[in-house]
C-alpha cells in the first residue's frame, strides 16, 4: 500500500511518498532549509555542574493595632512569606543542558506587615531538563533519575516564613514584642548528566572526518579544519526520515591510544560515547583502517565492557582517494564494512540506511 502526503507552504510544495510494504527501510530526507549563517556555534552540553540556591523566608512583623475606637487593640503583625524552591522537571521538549545556568537562584519570600497581612510566597523556579537526566550530589551519589515525562526533583527547598508577633499572643502575654526571622533556603551543588545523549555516536581518530560527515548528513555545523582535535565538545545533528522519525547523531571528540588512561581528552570522550545507544567506528581509509579499528576496540573494552558490546558499525571514510579505496577493498574481505566519502557524498545513502536499521533494532 502506498500513501502520499502533500505539504503546501508559501514557497514549498513537498510530496513525500511512503511505502508501507514489509521490509522497506525508510529513506533519509535531505533538509530543504539552509544552514545558519551565524558565527556563534551552539555546543551540545550533556553534563554540567550547577548550584541550586533556594529563597529565604520573609521575616515576621512586630506591629500593634491602634484604632480610633479602640486604643491598644493588640498585636497584628503578619507572618513572612515562604521562599521559592528550585526544582528540576523532566520534559521531552529539551534535548540538552545548554540552557542551565551555573547558579540557579529562587527569590525570597516577602516580609509580613501590619493589619494581619502575611508576606507573599515566592514563586518556585522550575528548570526543565531532558528525559533521562541523572542528578548527582556533591559526593557523587545519584539522588535523582528523571525518566518519565513531568517527573520532578526538588533540588533546594525554600526557607519557611517567620511568624509575626500575633502568633505569640497568649493569655498572659498580651503585648508580645517578638517575631521570627525567616528561615534560610538551602544552597546545594549538583552534577546533571544526560543519560542518553544521542542514538548514534561517531567515534574515531582525530581528523578521521567525523565533523565533515555530520555536516553532510544534517544541519549541524561543527568546526572542520586540517588539524587534530578540532572538536572539543560534542555536536548533535538530526537526520529526518520519510516516516517522520528523527535519528540523533553525535560528533564526539577524537580518540587516541591510551584514552582509557585519560590521555588526550581521555575519560571525558569515553563518557560521551557511553551515553550513545549505538556506535559508528569512522576510520580514515588513507591510514591503515585495520589498525585504527583494533585501537578503538581496545580502548572501549578497557574503559567499559558494556560499552564495547554496544551495537556498532564500521565505516571507512575518504574512499575517494586511491589509497583509501585499496584499503577499503582489502578490509571488506575479512569483515563487514561500509565505504563512504563524507567530502563528496559517496555512499551516504547506504550509510543512512544502516543508521536507521540500528535505530529500529534499538527501539524494538
Amino acid at each position: 500500500m502506498r500513501l502520499a502526503f502533500l505539504y503546501r507552504g508559501p514557497k514549498l510544495a513537498l510530496l513525500l511518498t511512503r511505502n508501507f510494504s514489509e521490509g522497506n527501510v525508510p529513506k533519509a530526507l535531505r533538509s530543504l532549509k539552509s544552514k545558519s549563517t551565524k558565527t556563534n556555534i551552539q555546543y551540545y552540553v550533556d553534563s554540567c555542574r550547577v548550584r541550586a540556591v533556594a529563597g529565604n523566608g520573609g521575616d515576621g512583623c512586630i506591629s500593634f493595632l491602634s484604632a480610633w475606637c479602640k486604643d491598644r487593640a493588640g498585636p497584628d503583625g503578619g507572618d513572612g512569606g515562604h521562599g521559592g524552591h528550585v526544582i528540576f522537571q523532566a520534559t521531552h521538549s529539551k534535548k540538552s543542558l545548554n540552557h542551565c545556568n551555573t547558579v540557579i537562584q529562587a527569590k525570597p519570600g516577602d516580609k509580613g506587615s501590619s493589619k494581619d497581612c502575611n508576606g507573599k510566597n515566592a514563586q518556585h523556579v522550575v528548570v526543565q531538563v531532558p528525559l533521562g537526566t541523572i542528578i548527582k550530589d556533591s559526593a557523587g551519589r545519584v539522588v535523582g533519575d528523571l525518566q518519565e515525562e513531568g517527573m520532578m526533583f526538588v533540588a533546594a527547598r525554600g526557607g519557611a516564613g517567620g511568624r509575626g508577633n500575633k502568633f505569640f499572643l497568649t493569655s498572659t502575654e498580651q503585648a508580645p514584642m517578638i517575631a521570627e526571622h525567616g528561615a534560610e533556603g538551602e544552597s546545594l551543588q549538583y552534577t546533571l548528566e544526560v543519560r542518553s545523549m544521542a542514538h548514534v555516536g561517531l567515534i574515531g581518530f582525530p581528523n578521521a572526518g567525523k565533523s565533515t560527515l555530520l555536516r553532510a548528513v544534517s544541519r549541524a555545523r561543527p568546526t572542520v579544519a586540517p588539524y587534530p582535535f578540532t572538536t572539543l565538545r560534542p555536536h548533535i545533528g538530526m537526520v529526518p526520515y520519510d516516516d517522520y522519525e528523527q535519528v540523533a547523531i553525535a560528533d564526539l571528540p577524537g580518540l587516541i591510544p591510551g584514552s582509557h588512561k585519560n590521555y588526550g581528552l581521555g575519560i571525558q570522550f569515553l563518557q560521551h560515547a557511553e551515553r550513545c545507544k549505538g556506535l559508528i567506528f569512522l576510520l580514515d581509509g588513507s591510514d591503515d583502517p585495520s589498525e585504527q579499528y583494533d585501537i578503538l576496540s581496545y580502548e572501549l573494552s578497557q574503559y567499559s565492557k558494556t560499552l564495547a558490546e554496544r551495537p556498532k558499525c564500521i565505516v571507512i571514510n575518504k574512499i575517494d582517494l586511491p589509497e583509501a579505496r585499496l584499503n577499503y577493498n582489502e578490509m571488506r574481505k575479512s569483515m563487514q564494512v561500509i565505504g563512504i566519502s563524507a567530502k563528496t557524498g559517496l555512499n551516504l545513502a547506504e550509510f543512512l540506511t544502516v543508521i536507521r536499521k540500528m535505530y529500529d533494532s534499538d527501539v524494538q
